[in-house]
């Protein structure tokens, strides 16, 4: 899928354009709504970017992958566009996903800023080619694992399915919670049913349990049992990878997805910036726009003003993240290298604990900032 560069871009200039690979899930078993908000927001900076002159005169045309969750795909789609001769690739939701694109363009020398996975190890050496915008998942999780422990919770379940991000996020809660009193038994959503879940709950007297599982399968039916589970009234049920942010989530559960708290990278108040992107990203998905669709934005708004520096040429745009300073629709942009990270991170991404409203689920509630 092609996107091409706006009617008047193209009147202005007959130069080839400057190609940039998108890679977002956009079919299932991918997190199909997300993968629609970070294409919403990536397009519109493109279209903007294109209505303002483009890359010097250059149209920017997109190339969108669709990576359905797959890492063998992502691969093949990064093989791809570098064989089509795009300056760099951007993009990505899942975590396991955009660890194979970000190895893969490490290995080919094609710069790729990733718009929305948090994993931390997102290559297994450092590397100058790859910079990501959301903060790693360490951070984050450490913060949402305060928030339990300031609403004084010190037993806490996890019902997670095998994957390496869910794994790595029990990891990082149990590293943190356990030298401050707190406990995280894990339950293998492999073996148990959501009837099953709640006993074990009970048995190990637990007062929080976090979905660390996908959605609308095992979450939908998951919280259900949780809530109409007499047992189990009072018990927080947390989701830190975000699955309540999108409208899916309020229609499948209705008054029992709210009080779910989870991460979200947003301030408290939009810039001017935000408020407008905000307003054409509502237009354009016909609903409010999450963290993720701006997170898409960014995306194009950080690559534009890289490439223009660059002039496309890979090797420059690779060498340039460390001096990126963009303003962003959630603030400032700009890449730094800390020990342990293997690629260049967005410094001061907000990071929010917030929830849906039980009186009225479309609004979000700020529970918790860091």
């Amino acid at each position: 899928m092609s996107t091409p560069p706006s009617p008047h871009a193209a009147e202005r200039s007959d130069a080839t354009p400057v190609r940039i690979g998108a890679l977002v899930p956009l079919t299932r078993p991918g997190w199909v709504e997300a993968g629609q908000h970070l294409l919403a927001g990536i397009e519109l900076a493109v279209q903007e970017c294109n209505g303002a002159g483009g890359i010097d005169g250059k149209p920017l045309e997109l190339l969108v992958r669709d990576t359905a969750a797959d890492p063998r795909r992502a691969t093949a789609a990064v093989d791809e566009l570098a064989r089509l001769g795009v300056a760099a690739v951007a993009g990505e939701y899942h975590s396991v996903v955009a660890r194979a694109a970000a190895s893969r363009a490490d290995a080919l020398g094609l710069p790729f800023l990733c718009s929305s996975a948090v994993l931390d190890a997102l290559t297994e050496e450092p590397t100058d080619w790859v910079a990501r915008l959301p903060p790693p998942q360490s951070h984050g999780w450490r913060i949402y694992a305060d928030f339990l422990l300031g609403a004084g919770h010190s037993r806490i379940a996890v019902a997670a399915e095998p994957s390496v991000y869910w794994a790595a996020g029990t990891g990082i809660l149990r590293e943190y919670l356990a030298p401050r009193g707190a406990t995280v038994v894990g339950l293998d959503m492999r073996a148990l049913t959501p009837a099953a879940v709640c006993d074990e709950l009970v048995r190990h007297r637990a007062t929080a349990l976090l979905l660390l599982v996908g959605h609308p399968e095992p979450a939908v039916p998951l919280v259900r049992a949780v809530r109409h589970d007499p047992r189990l009234t009072g018990i927080l049920v947390g989701a830190p990878a975000g699955q309540p942010e999108f409208a899916t989530w309020a229609t499948s559960l209705g008054a029992d997805g709210t009080a779910v708290p989870f991460l979200r990278y947003l301030p408290e108040r939009l810039s001017p910036l935000g408020r407008r992107v905000e307003a054409a990203l509502r237009g354009r998905l016909g609903e409010a726009p999450s963290f993720v669709a701006f997170e898409g934005y960014d995306t194009i708004a950080v690559l534009a003003d890289v490439l223009r520096s660059s002039g496309g040429d890979r090797a420059r745009t690779a060498a340039y993240w460390p001096r990126v300073a963009v303003e962003g629709t959630r603030g400032r942009i700009r890449f730094s290298r800390t020990p342990g990270d293997s690629v260049w991170q967005c410094a001061r991404t907000p990071v929010q604990v917030v929830d849906r409203e039980p009186a009225d689920p479309g609004r979000f509630r700020i529970l918790h900032t860091g």
